[in-house]
């Protein structure tokens, strides 16, 4: 996902209270800064943005951009388009 999409402040509370035992994030709400209530809390795990790094992830995104490219050339709408809405 991309870290926008959560709400790193209401995601601590509800780990503090213990409403969510844990999370882990490898993406962050205003990336690169990490929120440091995040940084205190034992019942997370953060990580640099690697989530996708492996051999397999690599793989299939390297087959995505295929995909994209093939289709734009033959005149469709690719499926994985970035919107001006989601920047």
């Amino acid at each position: 996902s991309r870290g926008e999409v959560v709400d790193e402040n209401a995601l601590t509370r509800l780990l503090r209270n213990g409403k969510i035992a844990g999370a882990g994030l490898d993406v962050f709400e205003h990336e690169p800064a990490v929120n440091p209530r995040l940084l205190e809390l034992d019942n997370v795990i953060l990580l640099p943005h690697m989530g996708s790094a492996t051999v397999e992830g690599r793989i299939d995104m390297g087959e995505k951009v295929l995909i994209n490219i093939k289709t734009f050339i033959d005149g469709h709408t690719p499926p994985d388009r970035v919107l001006q809405a989601m920047l």
